[in-house]
Protein backbone atom coordinates (compact mmCIF):
# COMPACT_ATOMS: atom_id res chain seq x y z
CA UNK A 1 0.00 0.00 0.00
CA UNK A 2 1.47 3.33 -0.97
CA UNK A 3 1.69 6.15 1.56
CA UNK A 4 -0.95 8.03 -0.43
CA UNK A 5 -3.51 5.23 0.00
CA UNK A 6 -2.52 4.05 3.49
CA UNK A 7 -5.30 4.48 6.07
CA UNK A 8 -4.64 7.40 8.35
CA UNK A 9 -5.09 7.14 12.07
CA UNK A 10 -5.28 9.93 14.64
CA UNK A 11 -2.99 12.78 13.72
CA UNK A 12 -2.44 11.31 10.26
CA UNK A 13 -0.56 8.27 11.61
CA UNK A 14 0.05 5.61 8.96
CA UNK A 15 -1.94 2.55 10.10
CA UNK A 16 -0.68 0.25 7.36
CA UNK A 17 2.28 -0.82 9.50
CA UNK A 18 0.77 -1.87 12.82
CA UNK A 19 4.17 -2.93 14.17
CA UNK A 20 5.28 0.70 14.20
CA UNK A 21 4.50 1.54 17.83
CA UNK A 22 6.45 4.77 18.05
CA UNK A 23 3.52 6.79 16.69
CA UNK A 24 0.98 5.36 19.11
CA UNK A 25 -0.33 7.26 22.10
CA UNK A 26 1.00 5.90 25.37
CA UNK A 27 -2.04 4.68 27.34
CA UNK A 28 -0.13 3.28 30.30
CA UNK A 29 -0.73 6.51 32.24
CA UNK A 30 -4.49 6.00 32.37
CA UNK A 31 -4.47 4.75 35.94
CA UNK A 32 -7.18 7.16 37.02
CA UNK A 33 -9.95 5.45 35.03
CA UNK A 34 -12.76 3.85 37.00
CA UNK A 35 -12.62 0.12 36.56
CA UNK A 36 -15.67 -1.31 34.80
CA UNK A 37 -17.48 -4.11 36.63
CA UNK A 38 -17.20 -7.41 34.76
CA UNK A 39 -18.70 -10.21 36.79
CA UNK A 40 -19.16 -13.41 34.78
CA UNK A 41 -21.00 -15.21 37.61
CA UNK A 42 -23.41 -12.27 38.10
CA UNK A 43 -23.95 -12.17 34.33
CA UNK A 44 -24.81 -15.85 34.19
CA UNK A 45 -27.16 -15.55 37.16
CA UNK A 46 -28.93 -12.52 35.68
CA UNK A 47 -29.31 -14.13 32.27
CA UNK A 48 -30.69 -17.27 33.90
CA UNK A 49 -33.25 -15.13 35.75
CA UNK A 50 -34.19 -13.20 32.61
CA UNK A 51 -34.14 -15.95 30.01
CA UNK A 52 -34.85 -19.05 32.01
CA UNK A 53 -33.67 -22.48 30.95
CA UNK A 54 -33.75 -21.69 27.22
CA UNK A 55 -30.65 -19.48 27.43
CA UNK A 56 -28.25 -22.41 27.73
CA UNK A 57 -29.40 -23.94 24.45
CA UNK A 58 -29.22 -20.66 22.56
CA UNK A 59 -25.79 -19.81 23.90
CA UNK A 60 -24.51 -23.35 23.33
CA UNK A 61 -25.45 -23.29 19.66
CA UNK A 62 -23.94 -19.81 19.29
CA UNK A 63 -20.72 -20.98 20.95
CA UNK A 64 -20.47 -23.80 18.41
CA UNK A 65 -20.57 -21.19 15.66
CA UNK A 66 -18.50 -18.45 17.32
CA UNK A 67 -16.48 -19.93 20.22
CA UNK A 68 -16.12 -17.53 23.13
CA UNK A 69 -18.61 -14.99 21.79
CA UNK A 70 -21.48 -16.07 24.11
CA UNK A 71 -19.12 -15.78 27.10
CA UNK A 72 -18.22 -12.26 25.98
CA UNK A 73 -21.95 -11.40 25.73
CA UNK A 74 -22.74 -12.82 29.17
CA UNK A 75 -19.68 -11.26 30.81
CA UNK A 76 -19.66 -7.81 29.21
CA UNK A 77 -23.38 -7.26 28.81
CA UNK A 78 -25.15 -9.10 31.62
CA UNK A 79 -22.12 -9.14 33.93
CA UNK A 80 -20.99 -5.63 33.01
CA UNK A 81 -23.47 -3.09 31.63
CA UNK A 82 -26.43 -4.62 33.49
CA UNK A 83 -24.47 -4.53 36.76
CA UNK A 84 -23.90 -0.78 36.65
CA UNK A 85 -25.72 1.34 39.24
CA UNK A 86 -28.16 4.05 38.20
CA UNK A 87 -30.94 2.13 36.45
CA UNK A 88 -33.21 -0.53 37.82
CA UNK A 89 -33.48 -3.72 35.76
CA UNK A 90 -37.00 -2.70 34.72
CA UNK A 91 -35.71 0.62 33.36
CA UNK A 92 -32.88 -1.13 31.49
CA UNK A 93 -35.41 -3.42 29.87
CA UNK A 94 -37.54 -0.47 28.77
CA UNK A 95 -34.42 1.12 27.27
CA UNK A 96 -33.57 -2.17 25.53
CA UNK A 97 -37.08 -2.50 24.10
CA UNK A 98 -36.88 1.06 22.78
CA UNK A 99 -33.37 0.63 21.33
CA UNK A 100 -34.10 -2.69 19.63
CA UNK A 101 -37.39 -1.40 18.20
CA UNK A 102 -35.67 1.75 16.94
CA UNK A 103 -32.84 -0.28 15.43
CA UNK A 104 -35.16 -2.62 13.54
CA UNK A 105 -34.11 -5.84 11.83
CA UNK A 106 -33.33 -7.53 15.16
CA UNK A 107 -36.60 -9.34 15.72
CA UNK A 108 -35.14 -12.37 17.55
CA UNK A 109 -33.39 -10.14 20.07
CA UNK A 110 -36.45 -7.92 20.46
CA UNK A 111 -38.63 -10.99 21.09
CA UNK A 112 -36.13 -12.18 23.73
CA UNK A 113 -36.28 -8.81 25.47
CA UNK A 114 -40.09 -8.78 25.33
CA UNK A 115 -39.97 -12.17 27.13
CA UNK A 116 -37.36 -10.89 29.59
CA UNK A 117 -39.51 -7.82 30.28
CA UNK A 118 -42.54 -9.99 31.00
CA UNK A 119 -40.45 -12.19 33.32
CA UNK A 120 -39.45 -9.18 35.44
CA UNK A 121 -42.99 -7.86 35.68
CA UNK A 122 -43.66 -5.48 32.79
CA UNK A 123 -47.22 -5.88 31.55
CA UNK A 124 -48.23 -6.36 27.95
CA UNK A 125 -49.73 -2.87 28.06
CA UNK A 126 -46.47 -1.31 29.28
CA UNK A 127 -44.43 -3.08 26.59
CA UNK A 128 -46.96 -2.03 23.95
CA UNK A 129 -46.85 1.58 25.13
CA UNK A 130 -43.05 1.66 24.87
CA UNK A 131 -43.38 0.85 21.16
CA UNK A 132 -46.37 3.12 20.54
CA UNK A 133 -44.48 5.97 22.18
CA UNK A 134 -41.58 5.47 19.78
CA UNK A 135 -43.64 6.06 16.63
CA UNK A 136 -43.06 9.84 16.38
CA UNK A 137 -39.33 9.40 17.00
CA UNK A 138 -38.35 6.30 15.03
CA UNK A 139 -41.17 6.21 12.49
CA UNK A 140 -44.40 4.34 12.19
CA UNK A 141 -42.95 1.33 10.28
CA UNK A 142 -40.42 0.54 13.02
CA UNK A 143 -42.99 1.03 15.79
CA UNK A 144 -45.40 -1.27 13.93
CA UNK A 145 -42.66 -3.86 13.39
CA UNK A 146 -41.92 -3.76 17.12
CA UNK A 147 -45.61 -4.18 17.92
CA UNK A 148 -45.81 -7.20 15.59
CA UNK A 149 -42.89 -8.83 17.43
CA UNK A 150 -44.48 -8.04 20.79
CA UNK A 151 -47.89 -9.40 19.70
CA UNK A 152 -46.33 -12.62 18.41
CA UNK A 153 -44.34 -13.02 21.63
CA UNK A 154 -47.44 -12.39 23.76
CA UNK A 155 -49.38 -14.99 21.71
CA UNK A 156 -46.53 -17.49 22.04
CA UNK A 157 -46.49 -16.97 25.80
CA UNK A 158 -50.27 -17.39 26.01
CA UNK A 159 -50.09 -20.60 23.95
CA UNK A 160 -47.30 -21.97 26.17
CA UNK A 161 -49.30 -21.15 29.30
CA UNK A 162 -52.40 -22.84 27.87
CA UNK A 163 -50.40 -25.92 26.88
CA UNK A 164 -48.86 -26.05 30.34
CA UNK A 165 -52.31 -25.76 31.91
CA UNK A 166 -53.60 -28.57 29.65
CA UNK A 167 -50.68 -30.82 30.63
CA UNK A 168 -51.37 -30.14 34.28
CA UNK A 169 -55.08 -30.78 33.88
CA UNK A 170 -54.71 -33.87 31.67
CA UNK A 171 -53.63 -36.30 34.40
CA UNK A 172 -56.56 -35.25 36.58
CA UNK A 173 -58.97 -35.68 33.67
CA UNK A 174 -57.40 -39.03 32.80
CA UNK A 175 -57.87 -40.20 36.38
CA UNK A 176 -61.44 -38.95 36.34
CA UNK A 177 -62.11 -40.75 33.06
CA UNK A 178 -60.58 -43.99 34.37
CA UNK A 179 -62.69 -43.79 37.52
CA UNK A 180 -65.85 -43.11 35.50
CA UNK A 181 -65.08 -45.98 33.12
CA UNK A 182 -64.45 -48.35 36.05
CA UNK A 183 -67.70 -47.30 37.73
CA UNK A 184 -69.62 -47.75 34.48
CA UNK A 185 -68.06 -51.18 33.93
CA UNK A 186 -69.01 -52.24 37.48
CA UNK A 187 -72.58 -51.02 37.01
CA UNK A 188 -72.93 -52.93 33.75
CA UNK A 189 -71.58 -56.12 35.34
Amino acid sequence: MSPATAPAGPGGTDLSNRTNRTNRTDLTNLTNLTEAPLDRAAGRALLADLAGPGAAGTLGSLDALAPGFPDWIVTSLFGGIYQRPGLALRDRQIANLAALTALGGVEPQLADHVRYSRRIGLTEMEITEVMVGLAPYVGLPKALAGLRVAAATFAESTAETAASDDETAAPENAAETATTNATTAEAEA
